[in-house]
Order: C-alpha cells, then sequence, then structure tokens
C-alpha cells in the first residue's frame, strides 16, 4: 500500500472513530443506557440486570450484543481470514453502514426512540449490527491502531510505549489521534442529542460518506 493510500485510510478510520463516539453517545444517553459498540460495557450491563441492580437495563444489552455479534458473524464470512479482502472489502463495507445509519436516523425521526419503546430496540440493533460489521472489517484493513470501535488496546499501546521507545512517533501519533477522535465523537454526539436523537445519527452517515467517498476517490486516482 502507497504512502498516500495509507494516509487516506488512516484518515477514513479516524472519521470512522469518531463516528463510533456519536453512535455510542447516543446509544447511552438516548437508548436506554446501552453501547453500540464499546460491547464489554454490554456486557457489564447485563450482568447488572441479570443481578437485579436498580436501574440496570437487560433487553438493550442482549439486543446490542445479539445485533453486534451478527454483524461480526457476516463481516467474517465475507472477508474469510485475509487482510488483502478486508481491504477490498472496506468499500463496500461502508456503503452498506450508511445505509443502516441513514435508516437509523430515519427510524429515530419518525417512532419513539425513548428508552424501553421498540423504536430504541429497532435503532439499538441497526446501530450494534453496523458496528458489527464494521469493527470486524475495519480491524484487518487498518491494523489495531485504529479498530475505531474498541480503544483499549490502543490505549494500552499508547501508554506503554510512548516513554520507552517502544513505537515511532507516527504510531504515537496515531493513536492519540484514534483516542481524540472518539472523544470528540462523543462530545459531539452528546450535544446533538440533546436537540433530536435522529440528528446525531444523521451526521453519523454523514461523515461515514464523505469517508466511503474519500477512499473511493483516492482509489481511482493513479499514485
Amino acid at each position: 500500500m502507497g504512502s498516500s493510500e495509507s494516509r487516506n485510510l488512516t484518515t477514513a478510520l479516524l472519521a470512522l472513530t469518531f463516528v463510533t463516539g456519536i453512535v455510542d453517545a447516543v446509544s447511552f444517553l438516548a437508548l436506554g443506557g446501552v453501547f453500540a459498540a464499546m460491547q464489554t460495557g454490554n456486557v457489564i450491563f447485563l450482568g447488572l440486570g441479570i443481578a437485579g441492580a436498580p436501574g440496570a437495563p437487560f433487553v438493550a444489552p442482549v439486543i446490542g450484543l445479539a445485533a453486534f455479534l451478527l454483524g461480526a458473524a457476516l463481516a467474517a464470512f465475507a472477508w474469510r481470514g485475509s487482510a488483502s479482502a478486508a481491504k477490498a472489502l472496506f468499500g463496500p463495507a461502508l456503503t452498506i453502514e450508511v445505509g443502516l445509519l441513514a435508516l437509523a436516523a430515519l427510524i429515530a425521526a419518525v417512532a419513539d426512540p425513548s428508552a424501553g419503546a421498540f423504536g430504541a430496540y429497532l435503532v439499538i440493533f441497526l446501530l450494534s449490527l453496523t458496528m458489527g460489521l464494521r469493527n470486524t472489517i475495519a480491524r484487518h484493513a487498518g491494523g489495531p491502531d485504529l479498530a475505531t470501535t474498541v480503544l483499549n488496546l490502543t490505549m494500552t499501546a499508547f501508554a506503554a510505549s510512548s516513554p520507552l521507545g517502544f513505537a515511532s512517533g507516527a504510531e504515537l501519533t496515531e493513536r492519540a489521534a484514534g483516542i481524540a477522535a472518539i472523544l470528540a465523537g462523543a462530545v459531539t454526539g452528546a450535544l446533538l442529542v440533546k436537540a433530536d436523537t435522529a440528528l446525531p445519527l444523521a451526521l453519523a452517515a454523514v461523515v461515514t460518506f464523505t469517508a466511503a467517498l474519500d477512499l473511493r476517490s483516492s482509489a481511482a486516482t493513479p499514485s
């Protein structure tokens, strides 16, 4: 992969990491204390719900986990373990993500997306399915530094490598940018959801669409 193509892929992955922040902010704040991307949180929420902790969700984490696993399984079936196949599927996967995000925004706009309502469960399903699909493809297309939906490994690598010189300056910059991108997305989603649940989801679809267009145009341009 050429340096220009690699930079374009990194930019797209950072944009998708920003989208993850938006999606999980909306899921948590507007759809019933659940995550669409950070499935570790859903496992914990599910455990609290099983234990009968006051206010802990149960149905929403189950839907989120099931939909995420379904998306990941579908993506794994499509790319079949090859990194080159993952890169080839990245563009089509983004097109599917745009459609799913747009559909989630539309449902949020016309249905009742409040916690516990059928509309909220449907949006949770669509968002979690989207994140499962993307996480599987993006993780193998872009590497562990920009997994776009899970930053635990990124943050661990950043903390462990920076003072000891285990990573290059470019790698550290990439990891820091990923952390900043998801933080910015969470702030954006939290602010926009105050106005309307559909608004940040529509923005997420637009950002993903723009990233897909940039990747397509860079792939079509001779290096």
